[in-house]
């Protein structure tokens, strides 16, 4: 936290800021996502004034496969900036990552608006619009570390607003497809609106970002030192800190006991008569004792990716053409998802995995956590096997109603069985990558919690990896 001679954040403006910041570095994602049905209507050779924001009953195929290497091309770029980070964060000013990617982000985003108005053939439209997933994901990741990097000198309050932000991205792009087809304009302007407003969004992100050197309270914590803050721990503190979204309370006793496995509370310096003797983790040791956790993550993201939204975009109203078979994949697969998701992820804040567990019940007296840190109980060992069991989600939304199929069946075809597989899908997955992120750095000593930290964003990538690349797969099968 700041010291007693910092300025006060006056009307919360830097609050604001960076939660619309937070909120612009996913909007991308997530309405190219939403928007899954318009880009499969122009694929489908559908004439862009008729095409539409909503599925229906006899809606277009997934023509090009346009599920699968929307999500694959959307999660590579993660994959690779998380390689990439240490060289790319040393050798660009951090001003010129930051404000670059948003302009990037915007410009390209206006070209995938201005599409909507061009008449293009399918497989022209196909390629523009797979190169703009790319860069525009490609700018999100370094703009998603250029901004964590910020938020290190920050007090930690801020990190959680940040990540508000970034965890209201979905429900705010699936609410924005819903009110373009509620409006009752035409097909073609209701798209050109969806899409204009996360330009609208990302510009106001731009405004924010250029207003922080102006305000006192940024500028005391922005410019008192450099940034402390690894790039690599980009992913790591997004999911660590997710589990405070909801209450946003940021003296919670598990928000204290969060913060100091982010290592944002300086360590004790050493007596003076004590010489230096710097300790360099090893990798491999790290990984010894992480490796289950890390696994755990992995299977959890190449589950979640394997069928969303390759398959669950696919899903359709068996009630017939209507009001409710328009807005079915919208509300059930979108907006439930991101809704239930949020959800999973915030109930960390209330009870972690293994009620046995010394740490958990430290946490829940407020106590500080004993050093070194103890090993859990054989209870949690039990965290793989749900993990695990999460993988009965494929088959399940893969017999759900799918229309265009030529080698399953359908079992589940009525709608109560999709939404009820979306609501377990959904939370289980919120609060088993939340779960996973904390507990990995209670499994090492203090000054290992940077290295486990590296190697859970570089698991966490390589999940979302093998479940966008997975998708191609279970689309095949169908």
């Amino acid at each position: 936290m700041a010291r007693g001679d910092a300025p006060r954040d006056s009307y919360h403006l830097v609050g604001i800021s960076f939660f619309i910041l937070g909120l612009g570095t996913l909007l991308p994602w997530n309405f190219f996502i939403t928007a899954i049905p318009y880009f499969q209507a122009r694929l489908a050779g559908v004439n862009s004034t008729v095409g539409t924001l909503s599925s229906n009953h006899t809606g277009p195929t997934d023509a090009f496969s346009f599920n699968n290497w929307v999500t694959l091309l959307s999660q590579l770029p993660l994959l690779l900036f998380t390689l990439l980070n240490s060289f790319l964060y040393q050798c660009i000013p951090e001003a010129v990552r930051i404000l670059g990617s948003l302009l990037a982000i915007l410009l390209l985003f206006a070209l995938t608006a201005a599409l909507v108005k061009v008449d293009v053939s399918p497989g022209p439209f196909f390629s523009i619009t797979m190169a703009s997933v790319w860069f525009i994901n490609s700018f999100c990741a370094v703009l998603q570390g250029s901004l964590f990097g910020q938020l290190g000198t920050m007090p930690s309050t801020y990190s959680t607003v940040f990540l508000s932000g970034q965890g209201l991205a979905g429900i705010f792009a699936a609410l924005a497809m819903l009110l373009s087809m509620a409006s009752g304009v035409d097909a073609q302007t209701s798209a050109l609106g969806y899409f204009i407003t996360p330009c609208v969004g990302i510009l106001m992100s731009i405004v924010c970002y250029l207003s922080l050197p102006h305000l006192e309270f940024a500028r005391y914590h922005l410019t008192k030192k450099p940034s402390q803050v690894p790039a690599q721990e980009l992913e790591t503190k997004a999911e660590l800190l997710q589990s405070d979204e909801k209450n946003g309370i940021p003296n919670s006793p598990q928000k204290a006991a969060l913060t100091l496995d982010l290592g944002l509370e300086k360590e004790p310096e050493p007596e003076p008569d004590e010489p230096l003797k710097p300790e360099i983790p090893s990798v491999f040791i790290v990984f010894q004792k992480i490796w289950l956790t890390a696994l755990c993550l992995v299977l959890v993201f190449t589950v979640t990716l394997s069928v969303f939204p390759a398959i669950t975009a696919m899903v359709t109203s068996s009630t017939g053409p209507g009001k409710w078979s328009q807005f079915f994949n919208p509300i059930c697969c979108f907006l439930l998802f991101n809704i239930m998701d949020w959800l999973g992820r915030s109930l960390t804040s209330y009870f972690l995995w293994c009620p046995k567990c010394p740490w958990n019940r430290d946490l829940a007296r407020g106590l500080r956590l004993p050093e070194p840190l103890p090993q859990p109980d054989e209870d949690s060992r039990l965290l793989p096997l749900l993990v695990c069991l999460r993988f009965l989600f494929v088959p399940l939304f893969m017999l759900c109603h799918v229309p265009e199929r030529a080698r399953l069946p359908i079992l589940f075809r009525q709608d109560a069985y999709f939404i009820t597989f979306m609501l377990l899908f959904a939370i289980s997955n919120g609060y088993l990558v939340s779960l996973t992120m904390c507990l990995a750095p209670r499994q090492v000593l203090p000054h290992e919690r940077e290295v486990a930290g590296a190697l859970m964003t570089f698991f966490l990538a390589l999940g979302l990896s093998c479940g966008a690349s997975l998708s191609f797969l279970l689309k095949a099968l169908l």
